[in-house]
């Protein structure tokens, strides 16, 4: 369990997850030359710019043009190069999902997907920029790995393991706002792996992205009620790590999801298809239900839809009860 150990504190420190990704792309540059990048005119926003910085004659400033980011990605990944290419996520892969399927996917190219300013925690930039459907969207393409860290660091983490991985797509989703850092400095990160936060035999809090950190305070609230919550990190929805998940449910016989995406073809719908063939138990999915986003700050927006702490402990207590 490689967390921090200070999760109801005030003064939880916080950064914006995209820029554990702009650090962990420099380090990946500096660990390979073959590492490129190129950005569709957010370098600053989506924090590309450091490794644009250090790399200049490796990065490729596209303009608005998504459907041309992505490939000329595939272009820059069939002569041997693993380019990283990023926008806001509303329009990668919002705007060229038929070009990342068809030149990227289907010639299985290695090319990295970073879709930046991801879910409802964008806040007063509203639903045209409020990302929800991106997870649904890339899960179903073949070939296509598709993760979603909690904090900085391991965006950090994720960003080398992507690099390190000369054989796959891959699609990551980063957060706007500053969120907390909840990792501890010697956590692992691998492709495909979950991760027990937090052991407990009641009820499964399986969650993804921004909201693992809401599932650790709702298990914090739960266990001064007597309600034993285990709370599984999911950074890799696909591919999905089932063992883990599937240990977790025969122990605890009760499931809930979390998300800051649609509960459509989601977090929530992987795990679904997973128990639904192998281990049905009861199960609750929390993320947005069929709807689009508002304008809003960030934690208004997290209790406008049921996204926060006290709504996951609410669902638990039904659940279990």
């Amino acid at each position: 369990m490689y967390i921090v150990k200070n999760i109801l504190s005030k003064d939880i420190a916080r950064e914006p997850i995209r820029a554990g990704f702009g650090r962990g792309l420099k380090k990946a540059g500096e660990l390979d030359e073959n590492v490129v990048a190129a950005c569709a005119d957010l370098t600053g926003s989506t924090q590309m710019s450091m490794f644009a910085d250090t790399f200049p004659g490796r990065f490729i400033q596209i303009g608005v043009a998504e459907q041309n980011l992505v490939t000329v990605g595939s272009g820059l990944a069939a002569q041997g190069k693993i380019p990283f290419v990023s926008s806001y996520a509303a329009f990668s892969p919002g705007r060229n999902w038929e070009q990342i399927r068809t030149t990227i996917c289907l010639n299985q190219q290695p090319v990295k997907i970073i879709g930046s300013h991801a879910g409802i925690s964008v806040g007063p930039d509203g639903a045209t920029h409020q990302m929800l459907e991106d997870i649904a969207l890339m899960r179903v393409l073949p070939n296509m790995i598709v993760i979603a860290p909690c904090d900085g660091p391991e965006a950090e983490r994720a960003t080398l393991a992507l690099a390190a991985d000369k054989k796959h797509p891959g699609y990551m989703r980063l957060a706007r706002e500053a969120t907390p850092i909840i990792t501890a400095d010697d956590a692992p990160f691998e492709i495909g792996k979950a991760y027990v936060h937090r052991d407990g035999k009641d009820v499964t809090l399986i969650a993804t992205g921004t909201m693992t950190y809401h599932a650790l305070v709702a298990a914090e609230q739960l266990a001064s009620e007597g309600i034993s919550a285990e709370v599984v990190h999911v950074p890799t929805i696909k591919p999905l790590d089932e063992a883990t998940i599937l240990k977790s449910a025969k122990k605890t016989r009760a499931v809930i999801t979390v998300e800051e995406a649609q509960i459509a073809g989601g977090l929530g719908g992987a795990v679904a298809e997973l128990l639904g063939e192998h281990y049905p138990v009861p199960m609750k999915r929390i993320g947005m239900q069929d709807r689009f986003g508002e304008s809003g700050e960030m934690d208004e927006l997290y209790r406008h839809f049921g996204l926060d702490a006290a709504h996951i402990a609410t669902a638990a207590r039904k659940i279990v009860s």
